[in-house]
């Protein structure tokens, strides 16, 4: 079946079991939706977290697949999708005191990032409040006379107080 001319061309590619969570690779696949090729690896590239090493990984796999196989320019692609699935964990066993065992849960995710050419998809600008105009200023009502503060009574010492009942 032919696909239709209007449909525009996309590129995927997948990593499978990154041993990874898959809540931690999301956080950083969420910085790179919606941007394009070039935008996306320099945020890769300044992201300290572990899991931005992989997702850079099937990026670069994305494009590569876009330029080999549908002679697209990588630097015009856009990252349209960046799922992360969760993946089988493993399951694993540590030893614990008296006897016992804790479950180690070591995750896995699947990592898929698609790329279509396009321009990119920007979130509208905020729109500007109108300025109103001002009334003239009120003039700023008078603050009510502050009572005159009464000197501090001297704080007499238990002994001063003793010594005062004796005589």
């Amino acid at each position: 079946m032919a696909t239709p001319a209007t449909e525009t061309q996309s590129v995927r590619a997948q990593a499978k079991w990154v041993r990874t969570s898959a809540r931690k690779a999301r956080v950083v696949a969420e910085h790179i939706r919606g941007r394009s090729v070039p935008e996306a690896r320099a945020v890769l590239a300044f992201t300290p977290r572990a899991a931005a090493r992989e997702i850079e990984r099937v990026l670069a796999s994305a494009v590569a697949n876009a330029e080999a196989n549908h002679g697209l320019a990588g630097d015009t692609l856009v990252v349209t999708t960046a799922v992360v699935d969760e993946g089988p964990t493993l399951k694993r066993w540590r030893a614990r005191a008296r006897g016992r065992v804790a479950r180690i849960k070591k995750r896995t995710c699947h990592i898929t990032v698609t790329l279509a050419p396009g321009e990119i998809v920007q979130p509208p600008a905020p729109k500007a409040k109108p300025e109103t105009p001002k009334a003239e200023e009120a003039p700023k009502p008078k603050r009510a006379a502050a009572k005159p503060k009464t000197a501090a009574k001297p704080r007499t010492t238990r002994a001063k107080k003793t010594e005062e009942a004796e005589s």
